[in-house]
C-alpha cells in the first residue's frame, strides 16, 4: 500500500478537510547506466572542489546566488527552510474556477487527495460532490518538499484531484524564445473544408486505455534482442514534409483513405479463429482498433470482431 507524499488540510472558507496526497502517476522510461564505449567500464560522476579537485560530500555543499561580477551569496538549508512560503501545510483555496478556462499549457502533475481519516469524510464527500455539480475547480497553494506550487483541485470519479500547476512567469515568451513566429496564412476555403473532413473523419471518443507507450515497447525489444543475438528490426524514416503544391491533394488522399478503411472488414466467409496474430494485427490496423499493439492474439480477435461489426452497423 502506497504512503501519503504530503499530508495537511484544504481549507474553502471557513471549511477545512485533513487530507492526504498521492501521486497518481509513474515513470515507465527505461534507465540505463553509462559506459565508456568498447569496455565494461562504468561512468560516474562526482562532486569535485574545481579548486582543489577533492570530491565533497553532500553534508559540506551549500547553494550560492551569484549577484555579479563573479560573487556569490552563500544560503545554507535552515536558512531556506526558515523561509519557506506557507508553512502551515495546508492547500488554501482562494477561488473557483471552469476548469475550461484554463489553459493545458499550466498543468504539470497530478496527484490524489483522500481524507485523511474516515471521520473527515462527510466533509471531503460534500466538497467533492458540490465541485462536480457546479462543474467547478478549486484553484489553491499549497507547500511540498520546500517548494509553493500552483494548483488546480477538482473532482474526478471517486477522489479529489490535485493537479499542479506552472506559474505564469514560469511560461516562456514564444517570440522570445522563437527565431520568428509564424506567419498564419488565411486558409484557402477547400483546404480549409478538407482539412477540417480529415478532422471529422479521424475523430473518436477519447479512451485513454486505447494508447500505450510504444517508443519504451521498442526499446524493450531492442534490449531483448541484442540480449538473445537476433536481428535488431529498424522502423520506416519519418515522412517527408508536405509540399505547398501538393497540401489539397494529400488531404483529399487522407479523408479517402480514412473512408476506405472504415469501410473495409473482413469478409463474412473470413474465419478469423484460423488467422495468426500477424494477420489479426494487420486487420486490427486496416480497421484503427487502437491499443492493438498490446493485446495478445485472442484479445486482436476479439477487437476485429467488435471493430467489424462497428463498421457493419454504421455502413
Amino acid at each position: 500500500m502506497a504512503r501519503p507524499i504530503w499530508n495537511g488540510a484544504i481549507n474553502f472558507g471557513l471549511v477545512t478537510v485533513p487530507v492526504e496526497l498521492y501521486g497518481a502517476t509513474e515513470d515507465h522510461t527505461i534507465s540505463f547506466r553509462q559506459f565508456e564505449r568498447g569496455t565494461a567500464d562504468r561512468i560516474r560522476y562526482k562532486r569535485v572542489n574545481e579548486r582543489t579537485g577533492k570530491e565533497v560530500a553532500y553534508s559540506d555543499i551549500v547553494k550560492g546566488a551569484e549577484i555579479g561580477g563573479g560573487d556569490y551569496v552563500i544560503i545554507e538549508p535552515e536558512e531556506l527552510d526558515a523561509i519557506a512560503p506557507g508553512r502551515s501545510r495546508t492547500i488554501d483555496i482562494s477561488t473557483f474556477v471552469d476548469l475550461d478556462d484554463i489553459d493545458p499549457i499550466h498543468y504539470q502533475k497530478t496527484y490524489w487527495l483522500a481524507p485523511a481519516k474516515e471521520e473527515y469524510g462527510r466533509a471531503y464527500s460534500l466538497l467533492l460532490q458540490a465541485m462536480r455539480k457546479s462543474n467547478r475547480a478549486g484553484v489553491a497553494t499549497f507547500v511540498m518538499r520546500g517548494k509553493e506550487y500552483l494548483t488546480v483541485v477538482r473532482a474526478g470519479e471517486e477522489l479529489l484531484i490535485l493537479t499542479t500547476m506552472l506559474f505564469a512567469e514560469d511560461l516562456r515568451d514564444p517570440a522570445k524564445e522563437l527565431k520568428s513566429m509564424p506567419e498564419i496564412a488565411p486558409a484557402r476555403g477547400k483546404e480549409l473544408d478538407m482539412a477540417i473532413s480529415l478532422i471529422e473523419s479521424m475523430s473518436e471518443e477519447w479512451k485513454p486505455d486505447d494508447y500505450h507507450d510504444t517508443y519504451t515497447q521498442r526499446v524493450e525489444q531492442l534490449i531483448e534482442d541484442k540480449k538473445e543475438g537476433r536481428e535488431v528490426v529498424t522502423e520506416e524514416a519519418p515522412s517527408e514534409p508536405t509540399k505547398v503544391v501538393d497540401l489539397f491533394e494529400a488531404l483529399s488522399k487522407s479523408v479517402e483513405s480514412r473512408k476506405k478503411r472504415r469501410e473495409e472488414s473482413p469478409e463474412p466467409e473470413t474465419d478469423l479463429a484460423s488467422l495468426s496474430k500477424a494477420e489479426l494485427d494487420k486487420l486490427a490496423r486496416d480497421l484503427d482498433v487502437k491499443g492493438r499493439s498490446k493485446m495478445n492474439r485472442d484479445e486482436l480477435e476479439t477487437a476485429v470482431k467488435a471493430a467489424t461489426a462497428a463498421v457493419k452497423r454504421a455502413s
